[in-house]
């Protein structure tokens, strides 16, 4: 009988935790590191929700791999018996002069299955009268998607992990022999090696360090400020009970979470910002953004004009040039894979891309070229 392969998965964010996962659930040996812990405050699954939505716009994978991982996410949920994915829905609020993404996205949906309705701007003032909607004339409204908990779902992947027979250890991979091919074992931050068959390398902002020739700039952490500001007293009219996740394309696309947990509200620019070290980045949210952003909430969300700043957070984004992921094997190396690119759009998809990557290494496939290194090649 041939041995289970180990399999060492470095990263234990939505995409290492979800893959270490499914490859245990497989039949694998799995060995999981991560340098600070599963949804720790420097890495790209951190903090406290993540949207779930299926528009993506026109041409693109992902409203099919959101309509995968909507299941994934049901059926853990029923498994573990604990709630993830909040259904408060997710509404696109599209301008008339500038509608491609919502239009694009459209035929998608209906591919994937993903339930939505096309609402007029009358139609949105009478469910959700506490939005000024000037300058909004439809919107795409998806009622079974909404916002995810991001740091306890990533915990929480790890803990059935772990429970399942799988091995976690906290600690970091040292990066000096990574691209001297062959890699046949791991130098670990505690003096130890770990060999395996396979090597499995998500580890989002870090990729590119790590695997500076193969990676290098095709991944670029950018900092992202993120606000969480205070509603009236004793008004629920922007809870998750009340709002949806919402999307806004007019001008700069901002996005936000209502109300959940006595969080606040929370809202953030999806403009790229400027390089960031996630490793030793100092995570002070820049004041000119909070400017823009208290102006853009007092437009839009009339009763939060002057709210109060409860909470600011930075994390990153740590997208590739053309947004699209990064799943395939190291190009000099057949037992090396990496994955990664996903932020700000990724952590929904982890458990689609976990079984992806299951699906890839053990039975030796080939990943959509859409996602291989090679497509960065001239």
């Amino acid at each position: 009988m041939k041995s289970k392969p180990h399999i060492a998965v470095i990263g234990a964010g939505a995409f290492g935790g979800w893959t270490a996962l499914h490859l245990l659930e497989r039949g694998a040996r799995v060995t999981l590191l991560d340098s600070w812990g599963p949804g720790n405050s420097r890495a790209s699954s951190g903090g406290e929700t993540r949207v779930m939505r299926g528009a993506y716009g026109p041409d693109q994978p992902y409203t099919e791999m959101a309509a995968r991982a909507l299941k994934l996410w049901a059926k853990y949920e029923r498994r573990w018996k604990r709630q993830f994915l909040h259904r408060c829905g997710v509404l696109w609020m599209a301008s008339g002069g500038d509608d491609v993404f919502e239009r694009g996205s459209l035929k998608a949906l209906r591919a994937a299955k993903i339930k939505f309705q096309e609402l007029s701007a009358a139609q949105m003032k009478r469910h959700w009268p506490q939005i000024n909607f000037d300058g909004i004339q439809w919107a795409i409204h998806e009622p079974e998607c909404g916002y995810l908990d991001a740091r306890a779902s990533c915990q929480a992947v790890v803990e059935a992990f772990v429970a399942a027979g799988g091995k976690y250890r906290q600690a970091a991979v040292l990066s000096d022999e990574l691209e001297s091919a062959p890699l046949r074992s791991l130098t670990v931050s505690d003096g130890s090696r770990l060999k395996a068959d396979h090597y499995v390398f998500a580890c989002g902002p870090w990729l590119g360090k790590l695997f500076p020739q193969a990676i290098g700039n095709l991944v670029q952490p950018t900092k992202q400020d993120i606000f969480f500001f205070g509603t009236p007293s004793g008004d629920d009219r922007f809870s998750d009970a009340h709002l949806p996740v919402w999307g806004d394309h007019l001008g700069r696309f901002r996005y936000g979470i209502p109300g959940n947990d006595r969080r606040g509200f929370k809202i953030a620019d999806d403009t790229r910002g400027p390089a960031f070290d996630p490793t030793n980045g100092e995570r002070v949210i820049n004041q000119e953004t909070l400017k823009d952003i208290r102006e853009y909430v007092g437009f839009r969300f009339p009763a939060l004009k002057n709210a109060p700043l409860l909470e600011t957070r930075v994390c990153q984004y740590e997208q590739t040039p053309d947004g699209h992921f990064i799943i395939g094997r190291h190009p000099a190396m057949e037992n090396v894979w990496l994955v990664g690119g996903g932020s700000g759009h990724g952590f929904k998809h982890g458990p689609a891309v976990g079984e992806m990557m299951a699906e890839l290494i053990l039975k030796d496939h080939q990943p959509e070229a859409i996602f291989q290194l090679a497509r960065f090649q001239p």
